[in-house]
C-alpha cells in the first residue's frame, strides 16, 4: 500500500510487524504510534493497527502499522494482511532462542505473501534485558547480512531504537516510491498526457497499490 494523495498526507505506507508471540510487537507498535508501553500487555488476537504521521524529506507520510498475531492458529487469518504491505519489521526476543530460530519461517511466509520489493528490517527486541541475552548481536547481524536485511536491536520498554527502526524503513520505502512517482510523471510528460490525468504507479506493490498517482 503506497498511496500518493493531495490532502492531509502525501503518502500512505502499510507496514506489518511479524514475529513469534511474545516478542513485543504490540508494545513496539504502541511505543511508536502513542509513545506508550504496557507491562501487562496481552497477546494480539487476529490483527490490530495504528497510524502515525511524520515528515520525510519535506513530505507528509502516514505510516499504517499492522500488528499481526504471532500464534500459529492465527496464521491463516493474518496472511491476508500482508497484501499491500510495503515494509515489514521482523522481531525476535533476544532472550528467547526459539524466536530467533523461527526467523527463517517468518521470512518464508513474508516472501510467499508479500510483494518482492517489500522493505524488511530485522529487530532484536528487549535489549533492556541484556543480562538474560540468549542471542548475540553478532549472530543476528550475520543472519541479517545473509538474508539481505537491515538489523538493529530495540527496546519498547526503554524506547531504544524504536523510532530509528521505523524511520529507517519509512525512508527506504519513500525513496523507492518517490522514484516510481517521478518515473511516472516523466512518462506523462514524454507522452504529452494532460495535467491532472491519473497515472498508475502500482507496480511498486505489484497489484496492491490501490490508488493512482496524479501529476500536479
Amino acid at each position: 500500500m503506497a498511496y500518493r494523495v493531495d490532502q492531509e498526507y502525501d503518502y500512505l505506507f502499510k507496514i506489518v510487524l511479524i514475529g513469534d508471540s511474545g516478542v513485543g510487537k504490540s508494545n513496539i507498535l504502541s511505543r511508536f504510534t502513542r509513545n506508550e508501553f504496557y507491562l501487562e500487555s496481552k497477546s494480539t488476537i487476529g490483527v490490530e493497527f495504528a497510524t502515525r504521521t511524520l515528515q520525510i524529506e519535506g513530505k507528509t507520510v502516514k505510516a499504517q502499522i499492522w500488528d499481526t498475531a504471532g500464534q500459529e492458529r492465527y496464521r491463516a487469518i493474518t496472511s491476508a494482511y500482508y497484501r499491500g504491505a510495503v515494509g515489514a519489521l521482523l522481531l525476535f526476543d533476544i532472550t528467547k532462542r526459539q524466536t530467533f530460530d523461527n526467523i527463517q519461517r517468518w521470512l518464508r511466509e513474508l516472501r510467499d505473501h508479500a510483494d518482492s520489493n517489500i522493505v524488511i528490517m530485522l529487530a532484536g527486541n528487549k535489549s533492556d534485558l541484556n543480562h538474560l541475552r540468549a542471542i548475540s548481536g553478532e549472530s543476528a547481524q550475520v543472519l541479517s547480512e545473509k538474508e539481505g536485511l537491515s538489523f538493529l536491536e530495540t527496546s519498547a520498554l526503554d524506547a531504544f531504537n524504536v523510532e530509528k527502526a521505523f524511520q529507517t524503513i519509512l525512508v527506504d520505502i519513500y525513496h523507492i516510491t518517490s522514484k516510481k512517482v517521478l518515473a511516472a510523471e516523466d512518462e506523462t510528460s514524454r507522452l504529452g498526457v494532460p495535467q491532472g490525468t491519473a497515472i498508475n504507479v502500482r507496480n511498486f506493490s505489484g497489484n496492491l497499490g490501490e490508488r493512482a498517482c496524479c501529476s500536479n
